[in-house]
């Protein structure tokens, strides 16, 4: 998987925060990473336009299975990271998985689809899309015909996602779409695990969890190796895995300047630094 790994590093799908410059989450939490496992469909601008396409195309759920697939089918037949990743996808699901026993696959809107598709065509497994209101269409394995299916009773299927965190999307939404179908997941391959317990959770359900990548030590040992990181930047790392908040608190300690710079940055970051304040995220 160290390709995977290179690629991952190489296309920004996995960005590690300069040294004392941690980012900024959505939550007003601060980390040392972030990722975005669709720009391994070979860069940020290309992942980025094929998002914007599946947004323009939602309103027909019909015919955007179809549409997804010509773009990650030519994508595929041009791009070397993306046919590489995907084909070491393939590999591996032929590896750890008795394909026979497969009767579909599936992905969830959105980002699951730059996968799930395309593994879908070259297994030569029918597609269900589910889409985040729980509805689901079905497509054969060239996407040449789509249709509602009300019930696949009895069918085992396997989801490919883009990334797995604590499962909530799963539990909310891609466990209970394939069940109202009669059918079940029995399988879920991720191409990143950020290991937040998602792949327990699954477990938990009777679901075999698989992932390609595990955002761990040996991964940023990867990138230390690539001299994309320092030993500083590694022991932040390293010390946020195993205390998130903990270690985040005792750097914004350190760096009181940190915090105070946030709050006279640009509006975006204002606004994340004002929620850690206001809810003390900290407990500084």
């Amino acid at each position: 998987m160290s390709d995977i790994m290179s690629y991952l590093f190489e296309t920004n799908a996995i960005k590690i925060c300069e040294e004392n410059k941690p980012f900024w989450y959505t939550s007003g939490k601060i980390g040392p990473y972030f990722v975005n496992t669709h720009f391994i469909y070979g860069s940020e601008q290309d992942a980025s336009a094929l998002l914007s396409f599946i947004d323009e195309s939602l309103a027909d759920k019909m015919t955007l299975p179809k549409k997804v697939f010509e773009k990650v089918l030519e994508q595929y037949n041009n791009n070397k990271i993306y046919q590489d990743v995907i084909n070491t996808i393939k590999n591996y699901l032929e590896d750890n998985i008795d394909m026979s026993q497969v009767d579909y696959v599936s992905g969830g809107e959105r980002r699951d689809w730059f996968f799930s598709n395309i593994l879908a065509h070259l297994l030569n497994k029918p597609h269900i899309s589910i889409y985040k209101d729980l509805s689901t269409v079905v497509s054969d394995s060239n996407f040449e015909n789509t249709e509602l299916v009300i019930s696949l009773e009895g069918k085992k299927v396997l989801h490919i996602a883009d990334l797995i965190t604590v499962a909530s999307s799963y539990i909310r939404a891609w466990i209970p779409a394939i069940q109202n179908l009669g059918a079940r997941i029995c399988w879920s391959c991720s191409v990143v695990d950020r290991m937040q317990g998602g792949k327990e959770k699954l477990e938990a359900e009777g679901i075999t969890s698989l992932s390609l990548v595990n955002i761990d030590h040996s991964l940023f040992e990867k990138a230390l190796s690539l001299k994309i990181i320092n030993e500083n930047q590694l022991n932040m790392l390293d010390g946020f895995f195993k205390d998130p908040d903990g270690t985040m608190r005792q750097f914004l300690i350190d760096h009181p300047e940190f915090l105070e710079n946030a709050l006279h940055s640009d509006e975006k970051t204002q606004k994340r630094a004002k929620l850690l304040v206001d809810g003390n995220l900290y407990n500084l």
